[in-house]
């Protein structure tokens, strides 16, 4: 209850002074984060918190359910583009190229570590959070066609990760009885579940809502109840028949974003505003881990991979993709750098640290809390420079 009471204290003194400190480049995620290194380190720290109980796990997973749902809906809003913006290519080349390029640098240079514990490791730093480049998203100087292509790969790629994720983990975890064959079988119908799932309730929510609100029985305001219900009612039905509940939400989000969209701006407000308090608490998670990462040492090796993950894992590949599109040369640049981690990586770091041994999980949160601490610093520092050479420069036709 501490905790709670801390963290919501916390969120209303950020309310009323975040104008002010974003003018500093002090955001949100920077703040909740030394917050809880702040709050939660040393021999006698002022709160405590247990990661490995079934609850913190359990809220751990829905956060990551309510940001695939908002992920999946937002990837639409950019007809007026008129053409692809590589989304095809950056996740169906980039992303793949991405983690096996994190996996060959995590063989090179941790030696002898487990392949699946290197496979988690990549799954874990290379899924894109998009929360701390919010205002980069919504500048008009940066070109529709670059912000567009970021905005739909960060609303797919963690929805494509997560059930590789879940099936690299279980790989680790396994009881001796269980054999490869056993786990790709489990892996297989949990998805499918999941999509029988979550297509049912997002196909169904839409229509009732788009039925409801042509009827008279409710209206734009009212529904956004139901929008925000979807996320936690497609999880909790996917994992009731043995589905994997984060591809479930992840599929409703894509079933019903058209439906809200077609409700108006104000139709998601609600579950963004919850979302958002959901990744602060995330952030203050991260500021825990982070304090404890610090207190053992981080490697010099656990850094170099984490720079390698921000930076040739992230954008050969997606320079490589985006090759003989639209896209020119700056722009590829642009779409290659801002791959910036957040807490779609930290909620993967968090489930692999509650099932995974003392040593690999520390492992995991060691290169988790490096990759992010460093994007949050080189990309929170280049988005204004960045952003003022495009405008300097003359604005190619969508």
């Amino acid at each position: 209850m501490a905790a709670f009471l801390v963290l919501l204290s916390l969120l209303f003194v950020w309310s009323l002074v975040s104008a002010r400190l974003t003018r500093w480049s002090i955001t949100a995620p920077l703040a909740f984060a030394v917050a809880g290194a702040a709050l939660t380190s040393g021999d006698h720290p002022a709160l405590t918190i247990d990661m490995d109980t079934h609850t913190f796990q359990m809220s751990v997973e829905l956060v990551l359910a309510v940001m695939l749902f908002t992920d999946a809906t937002e990837t639409r809003g950019y007809e007026r583009l008129g053409t692809s913006v590589g989304e095809g290519r950056l996740l169906g080349l980039a992303l793949p190229g991405s983690v096996l390029l994190a996996v060959l640098f995590g063989a090179l240079l941790f030696p002898g570590t487990n392949g699946w514990l290197l496979a988690v490791a990549a799954l874990v730093v290379m899924p894109m959070d998009l929360a701390p480049l919010s205002a980069f998203l919504r500048d008009e100087r940066v070109p529709l066609r670059v912000r567009a292509a970021l905005n739909i790969e960060g609303g797919f790629n963690d929805g494509l990760v997560s059930p590789f994720f879940v099936f690299c983990v279980s790989n680790l975890v396994t009881a001796e009885g269980n054999s490869y064959a056993d786990l790709v079988v489990n892996a297989v119908e949990g998805a499918g579940y999941a999509v029988l799932a979550g297509g049912a309730l997002g196909v169904l929510g839409a229509w009732l809502v788009r039925w409801c609100l042509g009827a008279g029985w409710a209206t734009s305001a009212g529904l956004r109840m139901a929008s925000l219900a979807l996320p936690f009612l497609a999880y909790a039905a996917s994992v009731q028949i043995g589905g994997n509940g984060f591809v479930a939400a992840f599929v409703a989000g894509l079933c019903y974003g058209r439906t809200a969209h077609a409700l108006g701006p104000d139709s998601l407000g609600l579950l963004h505003d919850v979302g958002h308090l959901m990744a602060v608490a995330v952030w203050f998670t991260f500021g825990a881990l982070m304090a404890e990462v610090f207190s053992r040492g981080v490697d010099l090796a656990v850094v170099g991979y984490a720079l390698l993950a921000l930076t040739v894992a992230r954008m050969v590949p997606v320079l490589a993709a985006l090759t003989g599109t639209r896209f020119d040369r700056a722009e590829r640049a642009a779409v290659g750098w801002f791959g910036s981690r957040g807490v779609t990586s930290i909620v993967f770091a968090v489930l692999a640290f509650s099932q995974l041994a003392d040593d690999d999980a520390d492992f995991v949160v060691d290169v988790t809390c490096a990759t992010i601490l460093l994007s949050v610093v080189l990309h929170g520092a280049t988005t204004e420079p960045i952003a003022r050479w495009f405008a300097r420069r003359p604005q190619p036709v969508e």
